[in-house]
Formats: C-alpha cells, structure tokens, sequence
C-alpha cells in the first residue's frame, strides 16, 4: 500500500491533493519511503504541481546527508513508481484512509509503551490524547456548503431544536433565546469583589439541580472553597453557618441533595496562571476514561489567570494578544468537546464604583470580548447592594439582540451565594443608577427545564 500511495503521489493529481493534507512521513515504515514521499511534498507545496522522476532523481542527487544505502534505496523507490490506470479512484481513497488510519493508530500505541517506559518527555496524561486522535482520523469529504443544492438540508437546520443550557433566571433566558448553546464560549465582567465567582457557583449549582453534568476549574479559590459556596447553596445554609451544622445534620443535607439530582460535578483546582486549555484538555479526557464523567458545561474561575498553549509567557506579546489567545483557546476547546464554557474577567480599575460599564472596561484586554459568543456585566452600587440586587447588562451577545433587556435586575444572597429573579414589578422600575434605556416587555417566565 505505501508503493501505491507514493506512486499515485507522484502520477495522480487528483488524488495527491486529496489525499497529501492527512500524511504524514510517519506513516512510512522505511527510510527511503519517508525520503521520497517527502521530496514529493517539498515539490507539490513549492511549484503547486508533481515532480517528475527526473525531477526526484536531480533532488535526490542533490541531498547530501543520507547514507550511500539510504540513497541506493530510494533511488530504486523512485524507479518503481508507475500506477494502474484502471484502478478506481474511490478504492484508492478508501484503502489510503484505511492505511493512514491503522498506521496512525499503531504509531499511537507505540508512543504510548514509550511514554509507559519513561522513554520520552511526554507523560501519561498525554496517552489518552495520542489514542483519542489516532481514531478520529477520517478524510473529510465535504469540501463545501451548495448554497442551491444544499437548500433542504440548510431549511432543516433552520428548524431543529438546539441543545441548550437554560438557566434559572428567567431574564438570561430571555436574552439567550432558552439559554446557552453548546460550543460557545460566555463571559461574566465584574469589579473586584462584586461577585464574579459568586455567580458562577450559583449558575452552576443551578446546573446540577438540573440534572447536569458540571465541571468546575478554578485557578483563584482552592476546591474547598469552592465546594464550600456550592454547600451554602444547595443546602439553604449562610457560608457561615455551615461550620455550625453537625455532622449527621451535613450528611443528611446532603443526602436531599444527592436525592434531589442525577447530575455530577466535580471541582479541580490549578495553581493561578499555571494552567491552559491543553491542560483542561487532558482532565476532560481522564476523567471521561477514569471516572466516566463527561461534563454538560464548564466553569473557569477565570480567563485571566489561565495561561496560553500557545504563546509562552515572557515571549514579547502583550495583554491583548494573550488574552485573546487564552479566549480562542477555550472557545475552540467548547467547540471540540461540544459544550458550553462559561468564565469571567475582571473589569478595569475606572470600572470601579461605576454605575455603568462597557466593553471599554474590560480588563487587559478588548480582544476577549471580541472573541466570547456572549458577555455580561455585573454591576453593583450601595443602593442595589441595601435591596440586595445586582444590575446585569448585556455587553455582547451572539444568541439575540443586545438592545433587548439591555439591562435588568437580579436577586442575590451573598450568604449563601445565590442568584435569583427578582419580582416582575421591580423590573419595571428605572435604574437608580443609569440614565440609559431600560427595556420592560411584557413577558411570562417560562419554567426552569433545563436542556430543551
């Protein structure tokens, strides 16, 4: 099969640029057949067109560090090189894809005995990457959307039903169109100390309840704490009195919890600015492997103290080209694993004690929200904070119109870390602390349902 392949590499068009975007000189098993194909490649992506074997001839003639026997031997490659004109197109693709396929796996299984015997760099969190890569290799056919042709298939994705993450607050509902779909990176701004995490345990807590799947990083607070507020939560109880509870009262609490839900959530701490998407990566796959735990969203605590896979710190680039890589990062991990992600960022220091906020005011760098699918701001004053109320307002949003509910109210109770909707007359009431356009619709809460 390899011949074939590199015969037809060097004499079919159509099936070299087929075929040479998913190779690979790994896949060969001889030296020599890693030499041509790669003098092959080197031509095709230089002169956009396949060499010749006179044109191999001359190139090998011209390398220099390969051995006498290294020479003789693809010297001979290239001679044999010749293909069958009968042979079917389509049996070419599908025995090369079968070939790439089991190749890739095997190569895979010998990285990982390598990693198993400490004879490479690579750790073993790495081997359910290799494995996991190796058996979604598939040559891709679709090479396009048929604006005409297409028309039924696009007319049916018009009318199926999305997944989504509803929440329990009705407003954020409302202003996601039934809640956030997977694949989708959010954001949450808020001035120090407002309550960026306190929303996330709340939303998140509110996940569980529902029957979801959550998993929860944090780079800020360690688990306990975390768990800590998820506690005050669920069990009705101020943070500070849970140290009060006895223990067959905590059992018991927590048993009504358990009762109360099928869903998981699992809390993993990282030390701040020590971990990226590559590491989030490889927890999602072990603990699909180890704990058969696949999450329905994700919690970050938050964007700003990740680190970039891609641009190492010191490197020379400034906030907004790493924060926008952190940002693209996790949105391309919620579009690999299909979930949603949710996040939060600080908001800059004139942010601070602002009745308003804009996407001016984000922290470090305006190329996060340039990237998130959906950002809001948490706003807090001493007249809000004596009614016990947060003002939200849309900064970006990818699921509605941004003008609608631009701003509303919500409930809280710092002391047990809860979100929750305010009546619908204080809705209609004008911010005590903005001049802007307050939208009040009428509109019939829907009931908290979880996944529609």
């Amino acid at each position: 099969m390899e011949e074939i392949i590199l015969s037809n590499l060097a004499y079919n068009e159509k099936y070299a640029r087929k075929i040479v975007p998913y190779l690979s000189d790994e896949l060969f098993s001889y030296d020599a057949q890693k030499k041509t194909y790669q003098m092959i490649r080197e031509y095709l992506e230089r002169y956009n067109a396949l060499p010749t074997k006179e044109v191999l001839y001359i190139n090998l003639e011209n390398t220099n560090d390969i051995s006498e026997q290294m020479f003789n031997d693809t010297k001979e490659i290239i001679g044999n090189l010749k293909v069958d004109e009968d042979t079917k197109f389509d049996w070419l693709i599908d025995e090369t894809e079968k070939f790439v396929q089991d190749r890739t796996i095997t190569n895979a299984i010998r990285r990982s005995i390598r990693i198993l015997d400490a004879d490479t760099d690579l750790t073993k969190s790495a081997i359910p990457g290799l494995l996991q890569e190796a058996l979604s290799v598939s040559f891709n056919t679709e090479i396009g959307h048929d604006f005409i042709a297409d028309a039924e298939t696009r007319y049916e994705i018009y009318h199926q039903k999305d997944k989504k993450l509803r929440f329990n607050l009705d407003y954020f509902n409302r202003i996601t169109g039934g809640g956030l779909p997977t694949k989708t990176l959010s954001c949450i701004m808020a001035s120090t100390g407002v309550g960026k995490s306190l929303a996330m345990c709340s939303m998140a807590a509110a996940n569980l309840m529902d029957q979801q799947n959550v998993l929860y990083i944090t780079l800020e607070m360690a688990e306990e704490r975390i768990a800590e507020r998820i506690d005050a939560n669920l069990m009705d109880t101020p943070v500070d009195g849970l140290i009060d509870l006895t223990k067959t009262e905590y059992v018991k609490k927590m048993e009504a919890v358990s009762e109360s839900t099928k869903g998981r959530f699992i809390i993993k701490e990282y030390p701040t600015a020590s971990a990226s998407a590559e590491h989030f990566r490889n927890l999602l796959d072990e603990l699909k492997i180890k704990k058969n735990f696949v999450p329905d969203v994700v919690y970050v605590d938050y964007i700003n103290l990740c680190m970039s896979s891609r641009i190492k710190i010191g490197a020379g680039a400034n906030s907004y080209a790493y924060i926008k890589a952190i940002a693209e990062e996790l949105r391309g991990l919620a579009v690999e694993y299909e979930i949603p992600i949710i996040t939060a960022t600080q908001a800059n220091r004139d942010a601070i004690g602002s009745s308003d906020v804009s996407l001016t005011n984000t922290s470090d760098s305006i190329g996060l929200p340039m990237t998130v699918d959906f950002m809001v701001a948490i706003i807090a004053t001493e007249e809000l904070d004596e009614e016990n109320k947060f003002m939200v307002k849309q900064l970006k949003n990818r699921f509605g119109d941004p003008g609608k509910y631009r701003r509303f109210f919500v409930g809280v109770d710092k002391s047990k870390m809860r979100l929750y909707d305010c009546a619908n007359e204080i809705q209609e009431e004008a911010p005590v602390m903005d001049n802007g356009d307050f939208n009040t619709q009428n509109y019939e809460p829907t009931k908290f349902g979880g996944f529609t």
